[in-house]
């Protein structure tokens, strides 16, 4: 076998290691809690020995740290969700209404990952200061994200032209948040199709001349 070989197949085989880790990690940790949940139960879970995961990982606030940035992203791969096929195209789309239903479509998407994670991740950070810190404060990167949504918006044909873009991202923002995602699909019951149609059909309002979902 040669070398590029050998390297390719551990590389592989790291790759892999470390997601089992990340699955046993998200399993246990909405299943018990973070706090509830030692390295040791993840080691087990996986498959693995735990001083692998601190060799990888380095401790339990870098492993949370880390599934929390995966299961938004939707997989391991370095690209930022601005660079992502599900945001460019709802970005390149011919009008204001037909980028809301791309937009909101792959949105839920990711609300549908994250929304488990973000209370085991609300839960930590009341149980342990430091895995705030683990995240930047000046900026918040779901608005960053939803004010290049916004500013692509407000130029779009169908557009309201008297909503200006820090509007329109407000109104991404707080319309498309983890907990009123959560209120509505896991407190209300509502199935993903609802939600997607109500939230659709709400911004399309605010933000659309025309309005409506037609």
């Amino acid at each position: 076998m040669s070398d590029v070989k050998r390297t390719n197949k551990r590389a592989q085989k790291a790759k892999e290691t470390r997601r089992r880790i990340l699955a046993a990690a998200s399993e246990l940790f909405v299943q018990d809690g973070y706090g509830a949940t030692n390295l040791q139960d993840v080691a087990e879970k996986a498959g693995v020995a735990v001083q692998t995961i601190y060799f990888v990982f380095g401790n339990k606030r870098a492993l949370l740290k880390e599934l929390v940035d995966v299961t938004i992203a939707g997989d391991d791969e370095p690209v930022a969700t601005m660079d992502r096929p599900w945001y460019t195209a709802a970005l390149a789309a011919d009008t204001a209404q037909d980028m809301l239903r791309t937009y909101v479509a792959g949105t839920t998407s990711v609300l549908e990952r994250v929304a488990p994670i973000g209370k085991v991740l609300e839960a930590a950070v009341a149980s342990d200061p430091e895995v705030a810190a683990l995240w930047p404060h000046d900026v918040d990167p779901r608005y960053v994200v939803q004010q290049g949504a916004a500013k692509a918006l407000v130029g779009k044909p169908g557009a309201r032209a008297e909503v200006s873009v820090e509007e329109a991202a407000d109104l991404l923002y707080g319309l498309l948040s983890p907990e009123l995602y959560l209120l509505f699909v896991q407190e209300r019951g509502w199935p993903r199709e609802r939600w997607e149609q109500w939230v659709t059909r709400t911004l399309s309002t605010h933000l659309c001349s025309s309005g409506g979902t037609s």
